[in-house]
């Protein structure tokens, strides 16, 4: 089952001159080529190069300006699964007219909305025609306008409702609804029965700040209060009307309270107050951080590669191998690795991958290793880029023999202890996916699942991208999608962390689809994990309600 994680950013643009004192006082540039700088006028516009250039938006002109500072906001939808390719540029726009035809081109810069997020606040230098490097540079800074994925625990009691019942007292129950725009209601909660009570305390219920009002803290709610009766013919009480706003007044130990109202009794009863009171004891919010609150927050994306080099490939030098480096066309392996490592590499600063193999005799003693370092530097497995791990694989296979079994509890069992070392820091600091590519059916099943269920507890993501042909049907096992995944000894995942697909279902696809199709749980993933710890991100709490955009 795959879910699509859809948030929207803001994007700032903000320019300034490198060497520019201005810095230190707030953003702007100092733009010194195409024209005199008194009568500059730059404008700065977004493109998505994947469109062939097609223009995204652009900014408002700033008049005869060489220190501008863009107020325009660009809206972009983040995809995490995706490679989101972006181009800015700097015109410099003649006081006659707002295009770009005749105006001056100041420079231009290309990154991904990956790596905008991932840091934050990115600053490259502007680039003139033929990549040259100008004098200026440019400031982007993302923030998220996603909705708010909050929820509130809320705890009601009543005092002196009115008793419906003739033999004995109401057995009341309340429920609330939201008033949509459509002038609709929604029910939000019912709360349970309590029997025989006119002052009955209902148990505290927790419910999404989007279910019960929508994100909207003014959406009116009404609430009614029932006597229930065992044939369903409940009998009406009273009912009122709030809202989130209001209900908010009851955090830190305060109470609100309402009268609860029969208008039939109002207008007949002219000394009718009340059918009772209903009290809000506890208004507790707690807060969801979601995946880009821990990105931004400075969490890391670990990426570690695991690589099948068992016999059942066949020799790499045979054509038909799975592992036949062609000297135009990229085997299956590599398909994979560079679709999906080219999405996780925007998320680690330093861009170095742990890159293993298993399945094979490796030198000089020439001993089957089911975790070795495709470098052969066991102290240092890392390889710098993607590009780096694509080499160490082309490099190391000459130097193999392809044996068996297909094991791969070893390089989860590895990863998972550098997942562990993590936990200790009670920060969400780093987070690990580990991607296996493998062609065949694994022999270690047992160990395999022993070792999932327990990285289910850990920072951590197992991808498995099955290549070539054969039956990869005891692998969805493995997924979780039909059913909790147990260790042999019957313990169950804590939580779904394995995303299989075998990579024949998109061989004749793109490999963005490929990446999507296999990335798209991760952010789940990780805020499941996050949350379900009480971690919050490392960022200040400070700097994460400046980076949302909540409802007053």
């Amino acid at each position: 089952m795959c879910f699509a994680i859809l948030s929207s950013i803001s994007l700032s643009i903000h320019l300034f001159h490198k060497h520019s004192l201005s810095i230190c006082q707030g953003p702007g540039t100092e733009l010194s080529e195409g024209g005199t700088e008194a009568n500059k006028s730059p404008s700065c516009t977004v493109r998505s190069p994947q469109a062939s250039g097609r223009e995204v938006d652009r900014t408002e002109v700033i008049r005869t300006c060489i220190n501008p500072v863009y107020s325009k906001l660009f809206t972009v939808d983040f995809y995490f699964e995706e490679v989101q390719r972006l181009r800015f540029e700097v015109h410099d726009i003649s006081s006659n007219h707002n295009g770009l035809k005749e105006a001056d081109f100041l420079g231009g810069m290309e990154c991904t909305l990956g790596q905008i997020v991932s840091q934050r606040k990115l600053s490259k230098s502007l680039l003139k025609h033929g990549n040259t490097a100008g004098k200026s540079s440019i400031t982007v800074i993302a923030e998220e306008l996603s909705g708010n994925d909050d929820y509130v625990e809320l705890a009601f009691n009543a005092r002196k409702l009115d008793d419906k019942d003739f033999f004995s007292k109401s057995d009341p129950f309340m429920e609330i609804f939201r008033m949509n725009d459509d002038a609709t209601q929604q029910l939000v909660h019912r709360t349970e029965v309590v029997m025989n009570n006119l002052s009955p305390a209902w148990k505290s219920f927790k419910v999404s700040v989007n279910s019960l009002c929508s994100g909207d803290p003014d959406r009116r709610l009404k609430c009614i209060v029932w006597d229930w009766d065992s044939n369903g013919k409940h009998d009406f009480i009273g009912e009122f009307t709030s809202t989130f706003k209001e209900m908010r007044g009851a955090m830190e130990g305060k109470q609100v309270q309402w009268e609860c109202i029969n208008p039939k009794y109002k207008a007949k009863k002219k000394n009718y107050k009340n059918s009772g009171v209903v009290i809000l004891n506890q208004c507790k919010i707690h807060k969801m951080h979601s995946f880009l609150d821990y990105i931004m927050g400075g969490c890391q994306i670990q990426f570690t590669v695991a690589i099948d080099f068992t016999a059942s490939n066949g020799d790499p030098r045979n054509s038909c191998s799975l592992h036949y480096i062609h000297p135009y066309q990229p085997n299956e392996y590599l398909k994979a690795l560079v679709a999906v490592g080219e999405i996780c590499q925007d998320y680690d600063s330093d861009k170095m991958f742990p890159a293993f193999g298993f399945g094979a005799r490796i030198p000089p003693e020439y001993t089957v290793s089911h975790d070795f370092a495709i470098n052969f530097n066991e102290d240092n497995p890392e390889c710098a880029g993607i590009q780096g791990v694509v080499e160490a694989y082309q490099s190391c296979l000459p130097k193999l023999q392809l044996y068996g079994p297909t094991n791969i509890a070893p390089i989860i069992q590895k990863v998972a202890k550098s997942a562990s070392e993590e936990t200790n820091t009670k920060e969400a600091s780093q987070y690990f996916i580990l991607l296996i590519l493998t062609d065949g059916v694994i022999t270690d099943m047992a160990d395999t699942r022993e070792a999932i269920v327990h990285a289910s507890h850990l920072p951590m993501s197992v991808i498995i991208v099955g290549v070539g042909n054969a039956d990869f049907s005891d692998m969805q096992m493995l997924d979780g999608d039909d059913g909790i995944l147990r260790s042999p000894k019957g313990e169950p995942v804590l939580r779904d962390i394995v995303q299989f697909v075998p990579f024949r279902n998109f061989k004749h696809a793109s490999p963005a689809a490929l990446a999507k199709s296999v990335l798209a749980e991760v952010p789940n993933q990780v805020v499941d994990y996050y949350n379900g710890k009480g971690i919050k991100p490392k960022c200040s709490s400070e700097m994460y309600e400046s980076s949302r955009t909540l409802a007053p």
